[in-house]
C-alpha cells in the first residue's frame, strides 16, 4: 500500500521560535512545511491548483499578514489562509473572516489547535479541488463542438488516445478511409484542447490548384506576383495559437512539401515577397485516405515529412468494421436531423434495421449520415438503395442465432439512445422487464451512462 502523499503547508512567522515550533509540530504531523520569515517568497509557491494551506502572522515586516492574503485571494479565492494573531489583533483577524480568511488562532496556541485548524482547512481544500477538477472535467465532455460517437472498442481507445494528446503540441496524422470523419477527428482534437480559444483553419490540399496552394498557405505581401493587389494573410499565419487542419494531404505537390517540412521543424514562415520571418504557436493535424508511408516508398510522398508527420497517428476504422456503433450513429444523426428540420423520426422498421446492419457502407459515417438525414425527411418513402442486393459473405457467414443478437443488441442500443440512456423509458418502449432488460444489457455489455446527453 503506497504511503500518502504529504499535505503542503506554507507557515510565515517572523519569530524564530514560533516558526520553528509551528513548524517541527506540522512536519511531525505529517505536511510538508515550507517555514518562511517574511511573506514575498510565499507568493512564489502559490498558484491555483496548489493543493495546500496558508498559515501567516499577521505582523510582519514589509508585507503584513493581511495584505498576504489579500494577494493569495486573487490568486485563488478558495484556497484556505489561516491568521496567526496578537492579543491585540483580534478585531483585525474577525474583520479578516469576513474578507475571506479562513480561521485564526491566537498566540500563545496550543500544538493541538493548531493541528486541528490546518487539518479542517486541508480537507476544505481537498474538496474544493476535487470539486473544481470535476466541474472542468463535465465542462469539456459536455461543451458545445464535435463528438467522437460510438461505444466499440476501437472507438472508445480512439477517444481516450485524443483527449490524452488534445493538450500535447504533437503534431498528427489522421488515416482513414473516405467519409470515415477525419475532419470531425481534427476539431475533436482541437475543441479539447487549450488551442480551442484560437483558430481551427481547415484546407483541402486536393481541392486547391497548384499554383495556389502556396499563396493559401503562406500569404503574400502586395506585388509578390501578378494580381497580388493586396497582403494576404496565408493559413498558416491564421492559424496562429490554434490548429491547421490539412486534409489529403497526400495531394500536396512534392515542391511544397519540402516547405511544410520547414515549417514544421522552425514554427515559423515568411509570407511570398517578404523577408520577414513570422514566428508560429500551432498544431497541424494532416488527414490522408491513403497509406502514406507506402507513397513514400513509391516516391509519390516526401519520407522526411512522413516521418515528422506521423508523430501521433490516429486511425478510423471504417464503419464495417465496426457494426456495432451504426444503430448508435443513425439514431444520432437521425435526432439531430429532427431537431434541424422539426420533424418526428419515423419508427425504424425491423427489416430496415437489418439491412443497415449488413450493409458494406463503402461511403461510412457520412453515408450513414446522409442516409439517416434523408429518412427523417422522407419517412418510409426514403428509399435504402442497398435493400434488394444480393447477401454478402459477410451476411452469409452470421447464424442465425448470431444474426438475432446483433439486431437484440442494435434495438436496445438505439432505445437507449433515444431515451438519454434512461432505464426507465427504455424497458417501457421495449415493454421489458427491468430484470430482463439488465440481463441482455449486461450480455451485451451495455452501459446506460454511455448514453447520457
Amino acid at each position: 500500500m503506497s504511503e500518502p502523499i504529504p499535505s503542503p503547508v506554507i507557515l510565515v512567522d517572523d519569530e524564530h521560535h514560533i516558526r520553528m515550533a509551528a513548524g517541527q509540530t506540522l512536519e511531525l504531523a505529517g505536511h510538508e512545511v515550507t517555514t518562511l520569515e517574511r511573506a514575498e517568497p510565499a507568493l512564489e509557491l502559490i498558484d491555483a491548483d496548489w493543493p495546500g494551506v496558508l498559515v501567516t502572522d499577521i505582523n510582519l515586516p514589509g508585507l503584513d499578514g493581511l495584505e498576504l492574503m489579500r494577494r493569495v485571494r486573487a490568486i485563488d479565492a478558495d484556497l484556505p489562509v489561516i491568521l496567526i494573531t496578537g492579543h491585540g489583533d483580534i478585531s483585525m483577524a474577525v474583520s479578516a473572516i469576513r474578507d475571506g480568511a479562513y480561521d485564526f488562532i491566537e498566540k500563545p496556541f496550543a500544538s493541538e489547535l493548531l493541528l486541528d485548524v490546518v487539518r479542517r482547512a486541508l480537507d476544505k481544500r481537498t474538496l474544493t479541488l476535487e470539486n473544481r477538477h470535476l466541474r472542468e472535467a463535465l465542462e469539456v465532455q459536455n461543451a458545445p463542438g464535435p463528438r467522437i460517437i460510438g461505444n466499440t472498442p476501437s472507438m472508445l481507445a480512439l477517444r481516450q488516445l485524443g483527449r490524452t494528446v488534445a493538450d500535447m503540441p504533437a503534431d498528427v496524422l489522421i488515416q482513414a478511409e473516405t467519409g470515415c470523419g477525419k475532419d470531425l477527428l481534427a476539431r475533436f482534437l482541437h475543441e479539447q484542447g487549450k488551442r480551442r480559444e484560437h483558430n481551427f483553419v481547415a484546407i483541402n490540399c486536393g481541392a486547391v490548384p497548384e499554383n495556389l496552394i502556396e499563396s493559401e498557405l503562406f500569404g503574400h505581401e502586395a506585388g509578390a506576383f501578378t494580381d497580388a493587389k493586396t497582403r494576404r494573410i496565408g493559413k498558416f499565419e491564421h492559424a496562429n495559437g490554434g490548429t491547421l487542419f490539412l486534409d489529403e494531404i497526400e495531394s500536396m505537390p512534392l515542391p511544397l512539401q519540402v516547405q511544410l517540412l520547414r515549417v514544421l521543424e522552425e514554427r515559423s514562415i515568411e509570407r511570398l515577397g517578404s523577408n520577414n520571418v513570422i514566428p508560429l504557436d500551432l498544431r497541424i493535424v494532416a488527414a490522408t485516405k491513403i497509406d502514406l508511408k507506402q507513397a513514400a516508398a513509391e516516391g509519390r510522398f516526401r519520407e522526411d515529412l512522413y516521418y515528422r508527420l506521423n508523430v501521433v497517428r490516429m486511425d478510423i476504422p471504417p464503419l464495417r468494421e465496426r457494426r456495432e456503433d451504426i444503430s448508435l450513429l443513425f439514431q444520432h444523426f437521425a435526432l439531430i436531423a429532427s431537431s434541424r428540420y422539426g420533424r418526428e423520426i419515423p419508427q425504424l422498421s425491423a427489416a430496415r434495421m437489418h439491412s443497415l446492419m449488413v450493409h458494406d457502407w463503402p461511403g461510412n459515417v457520412r453515408e450513414l449520415r446522409n442516409l439517416a438525414e434523408r429518412y427523417v425527411l422522407l419517412g418510409e418513402n426514403c428509399t435504402f438503395d442497398f435493400e434488394n442486393r444480393p447477401i454478402t459473405a459477410l451476411e452469409g457467414s452470421l447464424t442465425l442465432p448470431e444474426q438475432v443478437e446483433q439486431f437484440e443488441k442494435m434495438l436496445i442500443q438505439i432505445e437507449l439512445e433515444r431515451h438519454g440512456g434512461s432505464i426507465k423509458d427504455t424497458l417501457h418502449s421495449l415493454g421489458l422487464p427491468r430484470k430482463t432488460l439488465y440481463d441482455k444489457m449486461k450480455k451485451h455489455d451495455l452501459d446506460k451512462n454511455d448514453y447520457k446527453p
